[in-house]
């Protein structure tokens, strides 16, 4: 997880979005907001109190059932070199390539720069790599930063989610400001995938990606009371991390290493490759 650190440089800001799945031995070779305002991005130094979302009382799961199908598929659970070929590999390798290319010091030079474009066409890049947006988003999402105003949007408001100012609600209210403003041609950019995809690759001790059937599916296989909503709220997302964070906690005999190992396990819940 990369920590939060102070930011006194003023740069460009403004507003942001992302989703998508994998396939069994996928790996990774390489891996609009309009220009109506100018923020201040000062990143300010974040307790772990502070950067860890407020959790509400977790409901009781049964995931008796989910932990079987799980390991019927990979018997040595988190560990087994399948599940690791399959789930989460790939997920991993894209999350190194962010550490390298996008991590916050990189991130931020790249934004003092003026080279917003390279910053957003090095996540989109990094997100390309992996199955987990379909093809269509991955477009959609393409074609939102490509114009200036496009990726000077992306990418602050990349910059802000991960790295910025405020309580996790806010910034995650903020992201999806900007993912609603981007750019589009046809296919809307404002979608659960896509809003969620950047933080799962470069934080994924703290962000769940999100594929909404998958999810609900999952959620009722556990016996988890998910209130979804369509449109991307942190009052929704919060609510995720509190299934993921029970989840975790309840299988923690298996150790999952991160939200990427919760994600996998979910998905073999609620993924038709795994019926």
């Amino acid at each position: 997880m990369i920590p939060f650190q102070g930011l006194h440089e003023e740069v460009v800001s403004m507003r942001i979005k992302t989703q998508g799945r994998s396939r069994r031995g996928t790996t990774i070779t390489d891996v609009q907001m309009p220009r109506s305002r100018r923020l201040r991005i000062r990143g300010e130094d974040v307790s772990e109190e502070q950067s860890q979302p407020s959790l509400s009382t977790p409901q009781r799961l049964d995931i008796k059932a989910a932990r079987r199908k799980f390991l019927k598929f990979f018997p040595n659970g988190f560990k087994d070199e399948t599940y690791k070929a399959w789930e989460r590999d790939y997920k991993w390798n894209a999350h190194l390539e962010w550490n390298t290319q996008l991590a916050k010091p990189q991130l931020r030079t790249l934004l003092k720069q003026g080279r917003d474009a390279d910053a957003a066409m090095a996540a989109v890049r990094i997100e390309s790599r992996t199955n987990l947006l379909f093809s269509f988003e991955k477009m959609a999402l393409r074609d939102a930063v490509k114009s200036n105003e496009g990726a000077q949007l992306f990418a602050e408001g990349l910059y802000d989610f991960l790295y910025g100012s405020g309580t996790p609600g806010k910034r995650f209210e903020r992201w999806c400001e900007v993912v609603a403003g981007l750019p589009r041609k046809q296919t809307r950019v404002l979608t659960w995938p896509v809003v969620t995809v950047f933080g799962f690759i470069a934080q994924p001790e703290q962000h769940m990606f999100v594929k909404p059937n998958v999810t609900k599916l999952a959620a009722q296989e556990c016996g988890f009371d998910f209130q979804y909503a369509s449109r991307p709220s942190w009052k929704t997302y919060v609510h995720i991390l509190d299934f993921a964070s029970e989840v975790k906690r309840i299988i923690r005999d298996l150790k999952a290493r991160d939200f990427i190992d919760i994600q996998s396990f979910l998905w073999v819940q609620g993924s038709t490759e795994y019926d």
